[in-house]
């Protein structure tokens, strides 16, 4: 009978024990490699989320806080830029296109930007993919408003609703812009990146229900209405950052040199692909502190196997002696043990993948609308397999200790009656 097909049967005959083995193997399996699908998820989507876009600007700053605040609505600017500086900047020779942004303000939680036509035209994100619209169309008039699909999703959002806009960016306010109300134009198809959570208006409206407003609160006895609001001038005086699509990529490194020393005012231009790197530099001791978490648990399942086999060799002595008996030599003992462990091994990785990709399934749209987060249900990657590898290996190496002991029991050991 070939070792394997009896390393099998002998786990059967014990298949309570091999199967809480099992599970334990699999369980620590399941988030070694779910613990890295989430990274390199999540790596993928920050990566994703802005593309095309050769420079970010914002005032000088960080370049991981100006990335945060201006791609990713997390955390707020120093500083605003003038409207002046933007608009010299955006007839340079070198710019082909600019998306303005303004931020501070919010609704029901979600992030509200102000922008321009372009952003439609111009943004992209994963792989130069463009925005498009599951309903409605872009902004139009003064109060328009274009929901990302998270956020039309999660508040049950359709074309032609009123909304009110609130001061700040917290998850409840209590300064809010009532008297001058917003409907919804258009919703926004999913992409998977901020987008998704984002509230768009023009420049024009951020400017509009702040026109009577002073150092962020709105002027005691001085109030215009939305109507009065259409009819005066509506240019912004600055907004939060920009984005830079140039003519020609051999300008970049000239043109952020120009930026970042602008005589007129201290600004900070960046590259999208540079920041993001340095993010995941900052990240990235999180990043390992996970793994070596996760190996830890592998060890432990791996340690209990190694426990639960240990623990049996005793009451096998007589089965192995047996063996012995009827010509198995001590090689074949010893892969015998060592089959056993592999094969609980192997059952416990791909239990482990079956039950993450469960998950997966479960919790995807969970995980979206919570954290805007994409995980992809696609196949192991390399670096998976190779988790997976080291894992069985590391059974095979500790299943060798209890098949070394084996290995050296006697026939005569094997034989004898202990009283």
């Amino acid at each position: 009978m070939p070792i394997a097909t009896l390393a099998l049967r002998s786990l059967w005959n014990r298949r309570f024990t091999a199967l809480l083995t099992l599970l334990s193997i699999a369980l620590s399996v399941t988030l070694l490699v779910g613990v890295e699908r989430v990274r390199t998820e999540a790596r993928l989507s920050f990566a994703n989320t802005i593309s095309g876009t050769d420079l970010v600007v914002g005032a000088r700053s960080g370049a991981i806080q100006l990335l945060l605040y201006s791609v990713f609505r997390i955390g707020n600017a120093t500083n605003n830029i003038s409207w002046q500086s933007y608009r010299e900047i955006a007839h340079w020779p070198d710019v082909a296109w600019t998306i303005p942004f303004s931020l501070g303000d919010s609704h029901r939680g979600f992030r509200v930007l102000g922008t321009t036509a372009a952003y439609f035209s111009h943004y992209r994100y994963g792989h130069k993919e463009p925005l498009a619209f599951a309903r409605g169309q872009p902004f139009e008039d003064l109060y328009d408003a274009v929901l990302g699909a998270e956020v039309a999703e999660a508040l049950g959002y359709r074309p032609g609703q009123e909304i009110v806009l609130a001061h700040g960016t917290g998850d409840v306010s209590f300064v809010s812009h009532t008297d001058k109300p917003f409907r919804v134009a258009g919703i926004l198809k999913r992409t998977g990146t901020p987008v998704d959570r984002t509230v768009h208006v023009s420049l024009e409206a951020i400017t509009a229900i702040h026109i009577d407003w002073r150092g962020g609160a709105p002027l005691p006895g001085h109030h215009i209405s939305a109507g009065q609001a259409r009819r005066m001038d509506l240019t912004p005086r600055e907004i939060t950052a920009f984005l830079v699509g140039l003519k020609s990529k051999i300008a970049t490194f000239r043109v952020q040199r120009f930026i970042n020393e602008y005589p007129e005012e201290p600004l900070l231009a960046v590259l999208p692909g540079v920041a993001l790197q340095e993010l995941w530099d900052t990240m990235s001791l999180a990043e390992n502190a996970l793994l070596v978490i996760s190996a830890f648990v592998v060890l432990a399942g791996l340690t209990g196997m190694l426990s639960v086999i240990l623990a049996g060799l005793d009451e096998r002595r007589r089965e192995l002696a047996i063996l012995r008996s009827v010509g198995a030599r001590p090689w074949q003992i010893f892969a015998l043990l060592v089959s056993e462990a592999g094969s609980l091994a192997l059952a416990g990785a791909a239990t482990g993948v079956a039950l993450l990709y469960l998950l997966l399934l479960a919790g995807r749209p969970l995980i979206e609308a919570r954290f805007g987060l994409h995980l992809g249900v696609g196949p192991l990657s390399p670096h998976e397999w190779l988790l997976l590898a080291v894992v069985v290996l590391a059974a095979l190496l500790i299943g060798a200790l209890p098949a070394y002991r084996a290995y050296r029991y006697s026939l005569a050991d094997g034989m004898t009656i202990r009283i």
